[in-house]
């Protein structure tokens, strides 16, 4: 069954997306806009409890690998270029998944979702007020990447700590993230036609500011 856009457009008129690099500050702006304005919070993978259990290997063979891994260790050893294709890949598995989810969500109150729906996708399912996208420069999305506390990012950490040559498996795996965040991908976002903030590499506190401003993007003040 395929939905027209301008029908899921309809029913998606009360999310909002946020979207674009790593370490741009889309989950810590998600986060303070759901409990400003008492949107529905959607965090970075949200729609994994339901993904993880359905996806097959026919239908959505990257979000499946995952299911099928033994060992995590083969998940930060893969080639950058594989590691590049497969999150690229999960994301547009995990757009139908994302799109379900938010038709039901939306219905009653505003949604902010932390979102990885490919850009071309969002331009047919939503509107320039309704979107944003949040950039980070490429040595600070790989470089930092491990600063983060958060679950995901240090269980990576600690399995590629476990392996026999931590600092070769710690610098081909950045050098992935340097491809999911290279140039190519980054100008995708820049050029997108969507509002876009960009971090600055800077020492001082913006959350309050950049939340402000995506929220006057966004029409929620």
């Amino acid at each position: 069954m395929k939905i027209e856009n301008n029908i899921l457009k309809h029913y998606l008129k009360n999310v909002y997306f946020i979207t674009g690099t790593a370490y741009a500050g889309k989950s810590t702006t998600v986060k303070m806009l759901a409990e400003r304005y008492d949107m529905v919070f959607c965090g970075e993978n949200y729609h994994s409890t339901v993904s993880d259990l359905v996806a097959t290997a026919e239908a959505q063979p990257d979000i499946y690998f995952l299911n099928s891994l033994v060992d995590w260790k083969k998940f930060v050893t893969r080639s950058p270029e594989e590691y590049e294709r497969w999150i690229y890949g999960t994301a547009r598995e995990a757009a139908e998944f994302e799109v379900a989810e938010l038709l039901s969500l939306g219905r009653e109150r505003k949604v902010i979702v932390d979102t990885n729906i490919p850009i071309e996708l969002l331009k047919e399912i939503s509107d320039y007020d309704h979107v944003a996208v949040m950039l980070s420069p490429q040595s600070m999305s790989v470089e930092r990447f491990f600063d983060r506390s958060d679950p995901e990012k240090q269980f990576l950490l600690q399995v590629i700590e476990s392996c026999e040559n931590p600092e070769s498996v710690m610098e081909n795996y950045r050098q992935g993230l340097a491809r999911i965040n290279g140039k190519e991908h980054y100008d995708e976002y820049a050029n997108s036609g969507f509002f876009t903030v960009v971090r600055q590499e800077q020492n001082n506190d913006t959350r309050e500011e950049v939340c402000n401003t995506i929220a006057k993007h966004f029409g929620l003040i």
